[in-house]
């Protein structure tokens, strides 16, 4: 008799692994949450007397090829924060407050000692975010990925008033552009610094260099900053015109999602300095750097548009929170002949 385990797929190890989670998973839990692990669907209750028109904000995202440092490193604690990252981050700069998150976990055969870690990395992003873990879905799927490898997907709902959406209308020429900092690749690019650093580069995830304080593998697996609360605060507290996540696409292709047409972005690259890891990249990789600041977040994960008059007080309060934070440049008029970025700087770190 042929069962479905001598198929690939082991249900007695999916139940130890939800078994496993469930301490993992309520410990993100917030008042709304009506349902425990284990439902078809997780249930939710949107308080909507707090807001005059509620609407809610939804994301969906992966980690990538990031994932390959980890199974290279066989450290799964983080990427799970770094999920978690690329959707909120996406949801909060509207000015949405994450509710919950939902995660997709597939591999070809389940080990659930990694699986657990996974989901302590999504919980500890979750709890970083505010946000509750309500659900998810593990699929093991035999041949259908390398042996020990496995895919992360996530999705996010998040709800903002009407009234307080922020999406960049009424940023106007002369607003200050405030960069937060990056703490690193965050989850962007990867694909670009793999064949780098590992493929024609020659290194190792445990190669030391000089420019770089820790091993390889530990700067390229640093989990990626979450900034829901952060803007949560600011939002609440100072008028902001506009906010855009650094992903891919880095400054160059995000910042022109957030202002209007009529407007363009002046970026001074002087103005921070570029983590180590960036500088490696590029001189190991000849790559020029416009490409740079069309691939990789350079530095800044977050970028947020104010006017003047309050970039000092918004910065010093993302300093309170941890944050650096610089003034990166301006918004200005439109002019032909000029890109939507424009930058000022020629050099990394000059």
């Amino acid at each position: 008799m042929t069962t479905y385990k001598q198929a690939g797929v082991d249900i007695d190890a999916g139940d130890e692994f939800v078994d496993r989670i469930k301490p993992l998973v309520r410990s993100t839990f917030r008042p709304e949450v009506l349902t425990d692990l284990g439902g078809f669907g997780g249930l939710f209750r949107l308080q909507a007397s707090r807001y005059t028109d509620p609407v809610l904000v939804s994301g969906t995202d992966g980690v990538g090829t990031k994932l390959k440092i980890a199974f290279l490193m066989d450290r799964h604690e983080t990427v799970g924060i770094d999920l978690v990252a690329m959707c909120v981050n996406d949801v909060a700069v509207s000015g949405a407050e994450p509710l919950f998150f939902l995660d997709y976990l597939a591999t070809g055969k389940l080990a659930v000692p990694k699986a657990e870690a996974i989901v302590k990395g999504i919980a500890e992003g979750c709890r970083q975010a505010g946000c509750a873990l309500i659900g998810g879905e593990t699929a093991e799927m035999p041949s259908f990925y390398p042996a020990g490898e496995y895919d992360l997907a996530g999705f996010a709902v998040g709800v903002v008033d009407r009234p307080k959406i922020i999406d960049g209308r009424t940023i106007v020429p002369g607003d200050v552009l405030i960069g937060v900092a990056s703490t690193g690749l965050h989850s962007n690019g990867y694909s670009l610094a793999r064949r780098v650093l590992l493929d024609d580069g020659k290194l190792t995830v445990e190669s030391r260099l000089p420019d770089l304080d820790r091993p390889l593998g530990d700067v390229l697996l640093t989990p990626t900053r979450i900034y829901a609360k952060q803007i949560m605060m600011l939002t609440s507290d100072w008028p902001i015109k506009g906010i855009a996540h650094i992903t891919g696409g880095g400054l160059t292709e995000n910042l022109p999602r957030i202002f209007p047409a009529q407007s363009r972005a002046r970026i001074d690259r002087r103005t921070w300095t570029v983590p180590p890891i960036f500088t490696v990249l590029a001189k190991m990789g000849r790559i020029d750097l416009n490409e740079m600041y069309r691939v990789f977040n350079m530095g800044i994960g977050l970028v947020i548009v104010v006017a003047p008059q309050v970039a000092d007080t918004v910065i010093a309060a993302l300093a309170r929170l941890g944050d650096k934070a610089y003034i990166i440049g301006e918004m200005a008029a439109k002019e032909s002949g000029h890109p939507p970025v424009e930058y000022v700087g020629t050099d990394l770190n000059r």
